[in-house]
């Protein structure tokens, strides 16, 4: 049976002793909730992947509770790590480090190398603190779905599944960590966050940015990495080009007038319109931020609506908004250009 309880730090200690007995404890974090065990624990991180059904190539992220903790999963920590780490941590940026032996195979994929970060959410670091072990933790959803921004997120998709969800409210970031490799030079994101190539080039320099997406039958050097993943129930799709916005609009009246039940991922500056479209809008708001923090809410809430098909359209690649074009891009069903 699953609990939820809301994250006072008497309910924290529960969830560490949990952790402690090899269980399950979905939790928040400034990304999104996460689902959690003890990283050094193979049966703890073999009931993570049975809960997610997720597959076995697909690594996890071990989240830290500081830096005094890193020893015990990274091997070495190289200068660049060193700065990255003082500079974002606690943050939304994982790490590529070489692994520690203590590391279950499980946890990496088999791989040498380990993702690791130190969340920035009380809630998480008290409850790494508290069970004073390194806690793997990928999003607490299906493999696959929507990431959860919530607790009741959380609930929708793993009840029975999971020991404790702790609901600390909604994220503030609502997309997930920039996963970084370090070990190429110049290093080189794989995953776009909430830490943005801006940002990482003001401290280290020249970042590139992995652009293809992979299958499991190719390997996974990174969560997040997989062609279809964020993904909403209902059929996505999403406009880019020039033209997105005015081909979204056309597109929202065309499927209206077809007898379809549509829903839209709306920027503020298309609300007016959309409302005379038929469509079931989802306001996403206008900044970045705004615009990542609610994402997967909308998609999830426009799911709830009963819509047979979601449509949005691209963002600008500069700043958080690589991150957001990447969830959309993984989440849709169709590309339109």
């Amino acid at each position: 049976m699953t609990e939820m309880l809301s994250a006072t730090p008497e309910n924290i200690a529960r969830a560490a002793q949990v952790i402690h007995n090899g269980g399950l404890v979905a939790f928040p974090t400034e990304t999104v909730y996460g689902l959690g065990a003890d990283a050094l624990n193979v049966q703890a991180v073999a009931r993570i992947f049975a809960a997610k059904e997720r597959p076995a190539a697909d690594p996890l992220i071990v989240h830290l509770s500081g830096m005094e903790q890193i020893g015990s999963v990274a091997r070495t920590i190289p200068p660049i790590a060193e700065k990255l780490a003082k500079t974002f941590w606690p943050g939304p940026l994982t790490l590529i480090l070489p692994k520690q032996p203590a590391v279950p195979d499980a946890v990496t994929s088999g791989l040498d190398t380990v993702a690791v970060r130190v969340p920035d959410h009380p809630v998480a670091l008290e409850l790494i603190r508290v069970a004073n072990r390194p806690i793997a933790a990928p999003s607490a959803n299906r493999f696959g779905h929507t990431s959860p921004t919530t607790a009741y997120h959380v609930w929708d998709d793993l009840r029975g599944r999971v020991d404790i969800i702790l609901d600390g409210g909604e994220t503030s970031v609502g997309v997930e960590s920039t996963v970084l490799d370090i070990s190429t030079s110049p290093p080189r994101i794989l995953r776009p966050g909430g830490i943005t190539r801006e940002m990482l080039e003001a401290v280290i320099g020249a970042v590139t940015v992995l652009r293809q997406q992979r299958t499991i039958e190719e390997g996974l050097p990174s969560p997040g990495l997989l062609k279809k993943h964020y993904a909403p129930h209902s059929e996505m799709v999403l406009f880019v080009g020039e033209n997105a916005r005015e081909t979204l609009i056309e597109e929202t009246r065309a499927a209206h007038k077809a007898g379809k039940r549509v829903g839209v991922l709306a920027l503020d500056e298309d609300m007016e319109i959309l409302k005379t479209t038929g469509a079931v809008v989802y306001r996403l708001g206008s900044d970045e931020s705004s615009i990542a923090r609610r994402l997967y809410a909308g998609m999830r809430w426009l799911d709830r609506q009963g819509v047979d098909v979601i449509l949005c359209r691209s963002l600008s690649e500069s700043g958080l908004g690589l991150a957001i074009l990447d969830r959309l891009v993984r989440a849709a069903s169709r590309v339109v250009t």
